[in-house]
């Protein structure tokens, strides 16, 4: 089992918690971007390491490497809905940095709003905007994340 986190948009104190808990539980992490992310941390004083695949600057090269990575049982953190799509199409597990747990049951839908959404916002529509990441974002994404985790090891362990 590993965990990739999709790096470019996902905010740092998601990653750091992530890095703590992956490297408790000695659980292999992949960074994937467009661009160089900070993948190294002190963490209670010694240095955390995530692996870093940095990508092509092209349309959905990031996008395409985290589904060649992804494994049935891995877990994937990302807020594209349709990256996260194809990646339940793989039995990957997926959540966003805010705690929302995609599955098989609520992808179509999710994706249809974000279909929407994008549809009005090219047609000069303003749309709702994601607030700040702070303490609540935070905590949300550690409850769904220790949750998703404990089911993917519990999948590898079966």
């Amino acid at each position: 089992m590993k965990i990739i986190i999709d790096a470019d948009s996902c905010p740092r104190p998601a990653r750091d918690l992530v890095l703590r808990r992956a490297c408790k539980l000695s659980i292999r992490i992949i960074f994937a971007a467009n661009r160089l992310i900070p993948s190294e941390y002190a963490i209670n004083g010694q240095i955390v390491h995530a692996e870093m695949v940095i990508c092509p600057a092209i349309d959905n090269s990031a996008d395409d490497k985290i589904v060649e990575l992804a494994q049935p049982g891995d877990l994937v953190i990302t807020r594209d809905v349709p990256l996260a799509k194809r990646l339940i199409e793989k039995d990957v597990f997926v959540i966003d940095d805010r705690g929302r747990i995609f599955t098989q049951d609520n992808i179509n839908e999710m994706l249809s709003l974000r279909n929407f959404k994008v549809g009005l916002a090219e047609n000069g529509l303003e749309i709702e905007r994601i607030a700040g990441y702070g303490k609540k974002e935070l905590k949300l994404f550690a409850d769904s994340f220790d949750r998703v985790l404990t089911r993917c090891r519990a999948v590898m362990k079966s």
